[in-house]
């Protein structure tokens, strides 16, 4: 709901952010700030600020920004409206009242939110009775102690028709309240109400403050599908929650413990009594978009654990349509195969923790599996297919939305590409005695690049193919003009080239230079158009084709770009450090935008 501003700015106000955020972080004040640790990813040095004059918390690491509500809700995985209502039970203040329908629909779920409860009691009494001798046998079968069967509030409901409806009526629950709360559904005649739930181990479904919303159902028989879930209605969507997740935040507060998300309630269940306590699981669906955002609120990095059979290959290609195009900085996934015919649970106790964490410790970067995912088995055997995977991995690249990832990602899958297609040859001292002379082979000195000696050269092949080619300099004057090279004499030599191109846009090469030469540059002339020039520079040859020309003149203009927003970034980064500010901080995210594109820039010209 809507809640009005005065309200939010005194709750901001009355909470205080460093007092707030000092309760998980170890802050130190300096001057009008505090820095510590960020939350949000590991380091070593701090990198994250809180300003509480002027409100906010933002982590130069990683990017991390926002006030209070919004470190709540990251931090802890509410929602907004929860966010403020437990500031607001802390601050001592009363939340706004809602308008007479949201006001309605709260009572409403209120009311359902009761209805599961009830029903969650019951299923666990029905459990520890005569009727769950079965279920009790089937829960020791598989290894679970009656504290976890306690712990994960494990029912039972059984095969008797109208056992719900009945027990709940008696407690004045009607049998409307059902149908809403997803417990029972009316015979397509209206004549009678049937439960969802009968002969299954019932597993209570909690959202993300804890509270039952729904159930899952496991049969031990014959008949039926395997698992059931309670169907989606006003306090449930199965594909927006994740079973175990408050419990599973809970268990983050151990740094030790890493968030694995499984297939199923069982494995969970055995992953928390094994001492892995921040397990999760989809609720009988594949890993939705929802449920990995989910996931990122609480860690940067959580781990997937997927059979290593086929079944587990598919279900990492899925993974990886959903996930990449979620991708942002920072965020990511970690994914684990099992042994084929295992899963967590199973492995757990034919081979107990120590085999599991050995599989875990050995789990794939999700860009590693991306790359696997799309080489196969065996490498491609011709051209053809070679430059189908070729673009498949630039696809892939593609579809992840955050720019600065898509970047790091299309240069990584083409690194790993281009090393695979690369001939692997090995060298014998042996056989190569004339090369190598007996000596051992060394590592390249690899001395450190002359950066001055560089922008120079490349200066002069700039004007090199200004001069050799100015249709095309035509086409890019503005952005030439407004190129600053360091080299004085050559920056007034380019001004005089941008000058006689723009009074004379229809001159050709010979034309151009002696316009020049009359204006005492032949000296300059000489030296730009020189052999040494064109050795480094074949698209300043005078025979260049206009595909080269007009390649390196697009480089030559996103490698000054780039250089630029180097620059920004430092006298950003000063300022910043000057006087913290949204406008501050406004500069120097908009520089680091501006390196990302020429970066991308550079990076589509390097690929042919």
């Amino acid at each position: 709901m809507s809640l009005p501003q005065g309200f939010l700015d005194e709750l901001r106000a009355r909470v205080g952010l460093a007092a707030l955020i000092g309760r998980r972080v170890r802050l130190q004040r300096k001057g009008r700030e505090h820095s510590g640790l960020c939350p949000f990813h590991n380091e070593k040095t701090p990198s994250f600020t809180v300003n509480e004059a002027k409100g906010f918390y933002h982590c130069f690491g990683c990017g991390a920004h926002g006030d209070a509500f919004s470190f709540v809700m990251q931090t802890e995985g509410l929602s907004f409206q929860d966010a403020v209502e437990r500031l607001a039970g802390e601050a001592g203040m009363e939340v706004p009242k809602p308008t007479l329908e949201a006001k309605a629909a709260a009572a409403r779920q209120a009311s359902l939110l009761e209805v599961v409860e009830a029903a969650c009691q019951v299923f666990e009494r029905a459990l520890r009775s005569s009727d769950g001798a079965e279920a009790r046998n089937y829960l020791e079968r598989r290894g679970l102690s009656g504290r976890t069967v306690a712990r994960f509030r494990l029912g039972f409901a059984p095969d008797r028709r109208g056992f719900l409806v009945e027990t709940l009526r008696a407690e004045g629950i009607k049998p409307q309240q059902l149908v809403e709360a997803g417990l029972a559904k009316q015979d397509e005649d209206g004549s009678r109400l049937r439960e969802y739930f009968f002969g299954r181990i019932v597993f209570p479904i909690a959202d993300r403050r804890g509270r039952i919303v729904a159930f899952g159902g496991r049969r031990m028989g014959e008949g039926g599908p395997k698992y059931l879930n309670s169907p989606d209605g006003p306090l449930f969507h199965k594909g927006e929650l994740l079973y175990n997740l408050k419990a599973a935040q809970e268990g983050l507060r151990d740094a030790k413990q890493r968030l694995l998300m499984v297939e199923g309630y069982m494995d969970v269940i055995a992953l928390a009594q094994a001492g892995f306590d921040a397990a999760v699981a989809p609720l009988g669906t594949a890993m939705t978009e929802t449920q990995l955002a989910l996931a990122w609120r609480l860690v940067d990095e959580p781990l997937i654990c997927l059979d290593g059979d086929e079944a587990g290959r598919r279900a990492a290609s899925r993974l990886i349509e959903r996930a990449l195009p979620q991708l942002d900085p920072g965020k990511s996934l970690d994914i684990a195969f099992l042994p084929e015919g295992e899963d967590p649970d199973s492995l757990l106790r034919s081979g107990g923790p120590a085999a599991l964490k050995a599989r875990l410790e050995a789990s794939l970067p999700l860009a590693e599996l991306v790359w696997q995912e799309a080489l196969g088995p065996i490498p491609p055997a011709t051209p053809e297919r070679w430059a189908a995977l070729k673009a498949k991995l630039l696809g892939l690249a593609n579809g992840i939305g955050n720019a600065s990832v898509q970047e790091s990602y299309r240069a990584f899958l083409m690194d790993r590409y281009y090393v695979a297609r690369r001939p692997q040859r090995s060298f014998s001292k042996q056989a190569h005695r004339g090369a190598f002379q007996g000596r051992e082979e060394q590592a390249p000195d690899h001395k450190k690049p002359d950066l001055e000696g560089q922008r120079r050269r490349q200066e002069r092949e700039c004007l090199a193919i200004l001069l050799n080619h100015p249709a095309f300099a035509s086409l890019h004057l503005e952005e030439l003009a407004n190129l600053e090279f360091q080299v004085t004499e050559l920056e007034r030599f380019k001004a005089s080239v941008i000058d006689c191109l723009a009074t004379g846009p229809e001159l050709d090469s010979a034309a151009l230079r002696r316009q020049l030469t009359s204006l005492g540059y032949a000296a300059l002339l000489d030296q730009v158009l020189s052999s040494a020039v064109y050795a480094l520079c074949a698209a300043a040859r005078p025979g260049a084709s206009e595909e080269q020309v007009e390649r390196m003149l697009e480089t030559v203009l996103a490698d000054f770009a780039k250089a630029r927003a180097v620059e920004a970034i430092r006298e950003a980064e000063t300022q910043v450090a000057e006087d913290l500010s949204e406008e501050t901080l406004a500069s120097l995210e908009a520089a680091k935008r501006d390196y990302e594109a020429a970066e991308r820039r550079l990076l589509a010209l390097a690929i042919p």
